[in-house]
Order: C-alpha cells, then sequence, then structure tokens
C-alpha cells in the first residue's frame, strides 16, 4: 500500500483532530473527572505502540486514549478495532474518520456444530479430539480455526485446531487448560455435574463430551501490513490487546498480536525504534454517568536486538512469549488487579479507613494506594492479623449497605440532634430549589435518560450472551448510554423546535410572541435555549443527585434506633481504622525497603522503622519538570497540579465536594482534570508548635569545629521529631472529619472501574 500524499495526510489529520474535539466534548459531559498520570513518558517523536489495558468501557476507552495523547503529548493514534465493530453504521463511519485498523475475530463468527466432541485420553493424547455426529472435513473446520466450548460461569474454554485427521478427529495445537474444560470433554466418564447434568443421578448414561462451536480461522496479513506501514513511518498504535472489553476485576491473557507487531516492524526494519507503551484504564464506575478515570501511562518498553535476531530466524515462540511477558509485568504495575469482586471491595474499604492524618486524596494518589494495599493483602492474606481486619471490614461493609450509606457519611454521626434538624431542612430546601431550577430539562429530556438507561440494559444482555468472559457486561454500558443520547437529544431539540416555530406561526404561542419578532428568530432562538436547558439539568442534577444521597444518613439520624446504629458504627469504624494503621506500619517496611520514605499517607505517632527520615524524598528524576516519578514515589501527574491535601474540621457544616452552591461558580463547562492551583499549596499555620525564622548560614560568624556542628545538627533534629510529634497528638485529639474522596461513590468502585 502506497503512504498517503502530503495533502491527504494534512486532510487526515485536520479530520481526526476535528473528529476527536466533538469526542471530547461528549466524553467530558460523561465523566466528572478524567486524569492523566505519567504522560511525561510517552515518546514525542517515532513510532510507538499504546497498549492499553483493562479494556473496560468499549468505545469510551480508544477516544479517552487518543484524547490524553493527542493534548498532552500531541499525537494520533490510529487505534485497532474490531471487524466486527466496523459492521455497525455509525462506529464504523467514526473509526474510518479517526484512521482505525479493522482487525478480525474468530470468536466474533463461531457458530453451533452438530454433534458432540471429547477427549478419548485426557493425560496420554490431551491434544487428540474425536466428534460424534460430526463431519470435521465439510471445510466448517480447518488448520487454524477454534473449537469453542459451552460456557460456564461466563468462561469458555477454546482451542485451536493443528490438524483435521478425519471426519470424526482432530488434534489440536494447544490443549484445552481447566478443570472445567476437562469436565465437558469427558462428561461420559465422570460424575461431575456438568451443564445441569450430574452422573450418577439419572438411570439413563449421560452422552459423551459436549456441544460445541467452531469458529474459523482468520488471516491477519492485512492487518500486519497495515500496522507495519503506519510504525515505519514513525506513527503510533492504540490496542487493547485482551481480545475485546469486559468487566472483569483482573486483566484477561493478552493476545499474541501485540507482540508480533513489535517484532515484525523491528524485523523489517530493525532501525524504526518501535517502543511499547503500556497504559492503565483505571475507572471509578466505568458504566455510571459523571463517574472518573485514571488513565496512567508505563515507562516505554524497548525490544532487545537479541529477541528481534531470534523472531527473524524462526524461533518465534520464545520472543513473542518474552515480550508478551515485559508487557503483562508493565500492565500490571500501572492498573488494579484484583482476584476477585470480593477482594476488590476490601481492598477498597480498607484505602476509606486508612488515612491517619484525614487527608483528602487526588485521584491518582487513592489508585495507587489500593495497588499497594491489594500487593499486601497477597502476601499477607493468610496471617492471623490480616485475616481479623479482614472480617472486621467486610462486617463493616456489610452494614453500611444494609443501611444503604456511604462510608463517609458516618461522620453525621457525631452531630447533636439540633444540628441533624437544621442541616436536614437545610439541604432539603436546597434540593428544592435545584429540582425547580433543573425541571423543565428533565422534563423536555427525560426519554434520552430514561432511553439511555432501558437501551443499555438491553444490550448489556445481548452483549452478556454473545460472550464468554464477561460478568455482567458492564463494559458495553457507558457506550450505549453516549450513542442513545446522541441520537435522542439532538432529535429531541429538532421536534421542540418544530413544535415551538408551529405554535409561534399559528397562534403567537397564545399572543405571548409579539408580532415584530420574525418567525426565523423564533427558530434560531429555540436551539440555544433547548442546549442550555439539557445542561443545566445535568449540572444541577448532578449536584441535587449528591444531596439527595447526603439526606438518609441524616434522615436516619433523627430516630433514636436508627441513630444509635450510626453511632455505634462510627465506633467500629474508629477502632478498625486503628487496627489498620497499625498493622500497616507494622508489616509495611518487611513488603517495601523503603517505606518510610515513600509512603503516601504518613502517620505523625508513627516511629520510623528505617534510620531516615519518614517524609517523601524529593525525586531523583524528572523529565520536562513533571513531579512524577517511579514505583513506590508519588506525586501528581503532569502537566497539572492536584487540589492541596486538606483536611477538615468536625464542626464544619459545608457538604462534601458537589452537594452546595457555593462552588458552582469554580466549575468549568466541561471539567475533567483537576486544574493548577492558583495560590500557594503552603498552609499558614504550618510553624504551629515552634517559630521558624530563615535559614542561617551553619558556617557563619566564628568557625566551629566538627563535633559542634554535628551536635548542633542533631539538636536541630531532635526539636523538629518533637514539635512533628506533638502536632500530630494534638490534631489527634481535636478530632478531624472523616475523609471522602473523589473515588467513594459506591460499593463497585474501582473498575472497572476499576
Amino acid at each position: 500500500m502506497a503512504p498517503p500524499s502530503k495533502s491527504q495526510q494534512r486532510t487526515n489529520a485536520i479530520t481526526y483532530d476535528s473528529f476527536l474535539w466533538l469526542w471530547t466534548v461528549i466524553i467530558d459531559l460523561f465523566f466528572r473527572e478524567i486524569h492523566p498520570r505519567s504522560t511525561w513518558r510517552i515518546p514525542r517523536t517515532g513510532p510507538v505502540i499504546f497498549v492499553a489495558a483493562p479494556h473496560a468501557n468499549q468505545f469510551v476507552d480508544p477516544l479517552i486514549l487518543m484524547r490524553v495523547v493527542r493534548a498532552d503529548a500531541k499525537r494520533r493514534i490510529a487505534i485497532l478495532i474490531a471487524a466486527k465493530s466496523m459492521k455497525r453504521k455509525f462506529i464504523g463511519w467514526a473509526a474510518g474518520l479517526m484512521q482505525s485498523v479493522p482487525v478480525g475475530r474468530a470468536l466474533d463468527d463461531k457458530k453451533p456444530a452438530e454433534g458432540r466432541i471429547w477427549l478419548p485420553d485426557a493425560e496420554g493424547e490431551p491434544y487428540k479430539i474425536l466428534g460424534e455426529g460430526v463431519d470435521f472435513t465439510n471445510g466448517d473446520f480447518v488448520q487454524g480455526g477454534l473449537l469453542v466450548l459451552p460456557s460456564v460461569n461466563n468462561v469458555a474454554a477454546n482451542a485451536e485446531i493443528a490438524e483435521v485427521v478425519s471426519e470424526t478427529e482432530i488434534r489440536l495445537k494447544k490443549a484445552f487448560k481447566g478443570d472445567v474444560a476437562m469436565m465437558q470433554l469427558s462428561a461420559g466418564d465422570s460424575g461431575h455435574e456438568v451443564n445441569g447434568m450430574t452422573n450418577g443421578d439419572s438411570k439413563e448414561k449421560p452422552p459423551r463430551g459436549t456441544k460445541f462451536q467452531v469458529a474459523p480461522h482468520i488471516d491477519q496479513g492485512a492487518v500486519y501490513d497495515a500496522v507495519f506501514q503506519r510504525l515505519h513511518e514513525g506513527g503510533c498504535i492504540g490496542i487493547f490487546p485482551e481480545g475485546g472489553s469486559h468487566d472483569r476485576t483482573e486483566l484477561l491473557p493478552l493476545k499474541p498480536g501485540l507482540a508480533i507487531m513489535a517484532l515484525g516492524a523491528l524485523e523489517k526494519d530493525p532501525d524504526c525504534g518501535v517502543t511499547i507503551v503500556p497504559v492503565g484504564m483505571n475507572y471509578f464506575h466505568a458504566h455510571k454517568f459523571r463517574s472518573r478515570c485514571v488513565i496512567e501511562f508505563g515507562p516505554p518498553i524497548p525490544i532487545a536486538p537479541e529477541l528481534v535476531g531470534q523472531y527473524r530466524s524462526g524461533n518465534k515462540r520464545d520472543p513473542v512469549g518474552k515480550v508478551l511477558e515485559e508487557v503483562t509485568d508493565a500492565l500490571k504495575a500501572v492498573t488494579l488487579q484484583a482476584p476477585d469482586y470480593e477482594t476488590l471491595m476490601l481492598v477498597q474499604t480498607v484505602r476509606r479507613l486508612y488515612n491517619p492524618q484525614g487527608k483528602r486524596l487526588p485521584l491518582p494518589m487513592i489508585i495507587e494506594l489500593q495497588r499497594r494495599f491489594l500487593r499486601g493483602f497477597e502476601k499477607y492474606r493468610d496471617d492471623d492479623r490480616v485475616k481479623k481486619i479482614k472480617k472486621g471490614v467486610m462486617e463493616y461493609h456489610k452494614k453500611l449497605m444494609q443501611l444503604n450509606i456511604r462510608d463517609h457519611q458516618l461522620s453525621y454521626a457525631k452531630y447533636p440532634w439540633w444540628k441533624v434538624i437544621g442541616v436536614f431542612l437545610f439541604r432539603a430546601f436546597k434540593l428544592a430549589g435545584l429540582a425547580l431550577a433543573s425541571g423543565p430539562g428533565v422534563v423536555l429530556f427525560s426519554p434520552v435518560f430514561v432511553g439511555g438507561k432501558l437501551i443499555s440494559i438491553r444490550k448489556a444482555r445481548e452483549a452478556l450472551a454473545a460472550s464468554t468472559v464477561k460478568i455482567q457486561a458492564r463494559d458495553v454500558i457507558a457506550t450505549w448510554k453516549i450513542l442513545v443520547s446522541l441520537a435522542l437529544a439532538p432529535t429531541l431539540m429538532i421536534i421542540y423546535t418544530a413544535i415551538g416555530t408551529y405554535w409561534t406561526y399559528r397562534n403567537r404561542v397564545g399572543g405571548r410572541v409579539p408580532e415584530w419578532i420574525p418567525l426565523w428568530f423564533v427558530t434560531i432562538f429555540q436551539a440555544p435555549l433547548y442546549l442550555f436547558a439539557c445542561y443545566w439539568a445535568l449540572r444541577f442534577g448532578e449536584i441535587g443527585m449528591d444531596i439527595f444521597k447526603s439526606l438518609r444518613p441524616l434522615f436516619l439520624l433523627l430516630f433514636p434506633s436508627s441513630s444509635n446504629t450510626l453511632v455505634r458504627l462510627r465506633e467500629q469504624r474508629t477502632a478498625l481504622q486503628e487496627q489498620i494503621t497499625e498493622i500497616v506500619n507494622e508489616l509495611g517496611p518487611e513488603l517495601f525497603s523503603d517505606f518510610d520514605q515513600q509512603r503516601i499517607l504518613g502517620d505523625p505517632q508513627h516511629t520510623p522503622h528505617s534510620p531516615s527520615r519518614s517524609r517523601p524524598s524529593t525525586p531523583n528524576h524528572t523529565r520536562d519538570g513533571s513531579n512524577d516519578i517511579d514505583a513506590l514515589r508519588f506525586t501528581p501527574a503532569s502537566p497539572t497540579s492536584p487540589k492541596p491535601l486538606t483536611r477538615k474540621r468536625t464542626d464544619s457544616n459545608e457538604l462534601p465536594r458537589n452537594e452546595s452552591f457555593g462552588n458552582i461558580n469554580s466549575f468549568p463547562i466541561f471539567a475533567t482534570r483537576p486544574g493548577t492551583p492558583n495560590r500557594s499549596r503552603s498552609r499558614t499555620n504550618s510553624s504551629d508548635g515552634f517559630k521558624l525564622k530563615g535559614f542561617t548560614a551553619l558556617n557563619s560568624g566564628k568557625k566551629k569545629d566538627d563535633d559542634s556542628e554535628k551536635k548542633g545538627l542533631e539538636a536541630v533534629s531532635r526539636e523538629l521529631k518533637a514539635a512533628m510529634r506533638e502536632r500530630g497528638k494534638r490534631r489527634s485529639k481535636s478530632g478531624w472529619e472523616f475523609e471522602r474522596d473523589d473515588g467513594s461513590e459506591g460499593e463497585d468502585e474501582g473498575k472497572k472501574g476499576v
């Protein structure tokens, strides 16, 4: 394929940027905040393969990735998209304009096959498959095709065909894996339950093996050629290597295509310098409107020349496996990987409880803290102390769910009864005001809200039925909410404009519109009016929902029985907080050698285990003025700075973020990432404990000997540590309100997001 001309490249670039801007507006309306981290790691020149995971949000993930890379690195990405998606009229048209590359997937074309298959000798010949009532030579079964077993617990095993031996025999390239697959393929000889039937429970002997599906072989030669051309031109490719979107809490096995693309490009042109950049897509309620996202970029991965040499020599399996292993490890470092949903809920609840200083955390810190808790839980999950804390935390989480309240709302339990009544009435009046303000827009565009929800649920059910990896198919919900809104909102605006124009033409809206106002002006005036009403309903409706959710705990506090329950639950929370802080201080240094230097949340009452200071040290390397650093160290993502870590007094009557009128004027029209603070982050009371003066030279005046200088430094160090301990004690005694971070909006936080 010949490379496009300069004029064609310019046209493609303008089209890409125009449509990306349009999608950016839509994405910014759907998400409350999109926070990029470590974008300085993106190479500004040369070919790059962006490998993003987990793929938790179908068509939304590529848009977010393209948006961030274009905004922060000034680069354009060609996304690899499923050929099945390209067949959808609107999706295929939009993806074509964005220079996407269609990729065929065998599982998208699978179909039921006749007969049954079974494994005659699982131990001796695991690659030999026999069939009954099926003809393997009918053309549907070809080398490179797939045999797909029935789905069990939303997981369907599959294996690639190596050779069709006869009408009733096939040999596999790799054997089926997993106990469930072995059970399905040997059902006639086992007493286990398979597909709802248990051997031994029926007098009639069940048939051998299992029903199955067959998928064709897909030739990806054209795809690789398009990718190689893009990379050799110095462009960027974006790929989601799990093979499809899903809503699981862990990564799916990566497909070898990404390694073949990198190695193949270097095989054809060893000097092209292809690098792989891992990208972590970390969501808070990925499927919900006005949710949050942290997109984190890992260090670029160069391909070793010896791997390219092995690949060129014909030994492709080893270098492909090594590249996949390296990419998998890099993705695990920028994503949240929980073995199951219960573990994810446990870690998120522990993260909320663990906050010795009551600081408000920005989103990247929340993700990093959860990642460290997951690592600690994986290592110490069999420790009796960890088991005890797990049991207490799960009981606490269960009680919160039963009461239908959030963790941060327990801080209301400290209010006296008269204050509870006052706050409840005050918020109820504000909610009523917001309802009146957003009411017209809600009524006019209710078909969009209701239709988007209903259609997305129906599409999720269809996707779940067709998938072998999805759990609830939440990964398609956000996409269909956006698509339905794009179709219904403009349609409703056109209908309302036509009705208003016709009404004006007939009787001037009952005589309310003066005759001197022309009809064309009425038509033009209605478009921005309905657009403003829709946006007003979205923004005030969002704040109103936050206030509405805060009313339930206040309402419960009005009754003695439920009030006592909240007070006891708050006491249980305090006890759990102390236990978690204690075990973190004890096990943290064992897990991380530089725990005291690089901890995210410091504990003033904790004595450092290492001889060096316990506060985070200055990063030893940065790029482009960024403060972002690697491993256990943490600073805000470039290029913006997060909000200061602040605390709220317990006597504060302020609502959490987005629950009051006070911050309405601070919202940008389309709010995404936090802006750079326009004031100093230093606190005016930071010198409490002892007075600080300007630094003086250590050698000023008379020259002192080394011993006296050392004693002076030790004295200053002792005074500093004593003042920090005293300040920490005063803070812990004064009482601070529970942390409410930007990610604690419900039980299924994280994936997907987390």
